[in-house]
This record gives C-alpha cells, sequence and structure tokens, in this order.
C-alpha cells in the first residue's frame, strides 16, 4: 500500500460517494470529469482495492468502500477545521466559526445573537450547521455546539447553559373551534401535533407522559420548526419551548399545572480553540445569549 496518497484522491472518492457518479462528483468539485476518474484509480492502485462497481445506475461503493467513508469524512472535517484555523490568525478578532445547533435553536435563537456579534465584529465569518443530528466537535465538524444533552468526551470544553422549559400550546383559532381542554384526558380528542420516528429523548420524556406517541398524533413531523409553524397556523395541539411560544401572542399555554418538561442545553467547543480569539469570542457571545434566553 502507498503511504503517500494525496489528500485531492480522497477528496474525488467522498464526492463520488455522495453524487454516485463521476461527472456528478465532477460538477461538484469543479473539475473535469476524467480527472476524478484517474483520482479514483489512482486511490484503488494506492490502496490496493476495489472502492466502486460500475453499474447502469452509476458507480456504487463497494463494502471496501463505505467502510473507509468515516475515516475520509474525519479527514476532509479536519482539513476544513485547519482552513478555519488558519484564517483566524493574526491580529484582532477574524476568521470563521462553524457552528450547529437544532433546527429550532438555529432559527428561533440563535440569529441576533449571531447579527449583534458580527456587527461588532465585520472580519468575523460564520457558519451555522441547522441539523438535530449531534455534530461531533470533537472529529471537527463544527467548532462550537449548542446541545441538548451533556458531552462525553474529556477535550471539550463544555458549559451548561439551562433547562428550556416546554409546555402545551395551542393556537386562538383552534381554541376557539374545538374548545380548550380541561385535563390530559381530554387530549384525546383533539387534534395532536408529533413526531414521527422516535428518538430516545422522546422515549425518556413519554414515561411521564404516555398519551404523547406516534398513533396519537393527527400531523406528525420530525421537524420541530415544522410543528411549529402548524402550532401557528391553528393546526392543533403540541409542545413547544416557552419562549418561543410566548413570542407568539395568540399561542395559549395549555395544562402547566399537568404538564412540564426541560431541555438542559449545554454549549461545547473543543479545547484546542480555548485561546484562539475569534472562537473564544463567539463562545463566550453565544453563552451570553442563550443564558438571557434560558432565562426569558
Amino acid at each position: 500500500m502507498d503511504n503517500n496518497i494525496g489528500w485531492e484522491l480522497y477528496r474525488s472518492y467522498l464526492s463520488v460517494l455522495k453524487e454516485g457518479s463521476l461527472s456528478g462528483a465532477a460538477r461538484a468539485m469543479g473539475i473535469a470529469q476524467p480527472t476524478v476518474g484517474r483520482h479514483i484509480d489512482a486511490l484503488e492502485k494506492s490502496l490496493g482495492i476495489n472502492l466502486f462497481t460500475r453499474s447502469q445506475h452509476g458507480l456504487l461503493p463497494t463494502e471496501a468502500a463505505l467502510a473507509l467513508q468515516g475515516f475520509a469524512q474525519t479527514m476532509s472535517s479536519s482539513a476544513a477545521a485547519f482552513k478555519r484555523a488558519a484564517e483566524s490568525q493574526g491580529a484582532g478578532i477574524q476568521g470563521t466559526v462553524r457552528i450547529t445547533a437544532s433546527e429550532m435553536i438555529g432559527l428561533e435563537v440563535l440569529p441576533p445573537i449571531l447579527a449583534e456579534l458580527q456587527m461588532e465584529h465585520p472580519r468575523l465569518k460564520l457558519e451555522l450547521v441547522l441539523t438535530d443530528r449531534i455534530q461531533d466537535v470533537l472529529k471537527r465538524e463544527a467548532d462550537i455546539a449548542v446541545r441538548m444533552a451533556p458531552p462525553q468526551q474529556e477535550q471539550l470544553i463544555a458549559r451548561r447553559v439551562g433547562a428550556v422549559k416546554l409546555g402545551l400550546h395551542a393556537h386562538q383559532s383552534y381554541l376557539a373551534r374545538r374548545g380548550t381542554p380541561k385535563s390530559l384526558a381530554d387530549l384525546s380528542q383533539h387534534t395532536l401535533i408529533g413526531f414521527d420516528e422516535e428518538t430516545p429523548f422522546i422515549r425518556e420524556a413519554r414515561k411521564g407522559f404516555p398519551l404523547w406517541q406516534r398513533d396519537a398524533f393527527a400531523v406528525r413531523a420530525d421537524s420541530d420548526m415544522a410543528q411549529l409553524a402548524m402550532l401557528r397556523a391553528g393546526g392543533g395541539i403540541g409542545i413547544c419551548q416557552l419562549p418561543i411560544a410566548a413570542r407568539t401572542p395568540e399561542l395559549v399555554h395549555l395544562l402547566p399545572e399537568h404538564f412540564a418538561m426541560e431541555l438542559q442545553t449545554w454549549l461545547t467547543m473543543h479545547e484546542d480553540l480555548r485561546h484562539t480569539p475569534c472562537y473564544k469570542l463567539t463562545f463566550a457571545a453565544l453563552l451570553q445569549g442563550l443564558q438571557k434566553y434560558v432565562a426569558a
């Protein structure tokens, strides 16, 4: 096996995995299709294995290609983190900071915090990754992460933001049509908005709220933002973070004495970044902004 494999070969391999063809990979990378083909041939020769098989539908990854995918993705994340860290070198606050958060936090909570931060430091660039999948800060998929669970890795700096309270809500227009439930048992007679696929958090939360299960929902969506949009449209009763629901006066908090949940919120960053000004400043701004949000 060749120990001196160029990074461009791995980039082409990852792009073909994602796009499913040489032509698609070439368009995504902005290089010629024959170049991508040469990269794949060279990588297979260097590794001594076949990575793809040709079919009428394009290139199909072999078991070996799928087994190696995670390692190449880690290399790609590290290369991107290397570039971001290099951009931050020099006088003043500059560089690129990659932040990951859930869809709800990223769309409803972080924008004003980040907008103020960038107004104060115009040379700072921000990348916002919105996903409910936990981006791995340890593998440098992101620089800073807002998480709803405490991190387990010792190499991460972690600060507990606080607990975000959740409650049942419905729009006034829905309650005017269907009436207001007086007990949890009454919810079975209402249009409920909830999840499609169950997560570990949902399974844990359902222990104290047995009614909240997939079969009970007339509207199902794994996107928290989709559920919020349905609530605001008067589409039924669902769970929402209290500070976000309070921004829409027409949303009514239902049965607070019978149902209450909390989301423990954490902010994390790789310890290697703690002394770099742009990461340190962004982490502090996010922590302060999120603490204000939780306190609301």
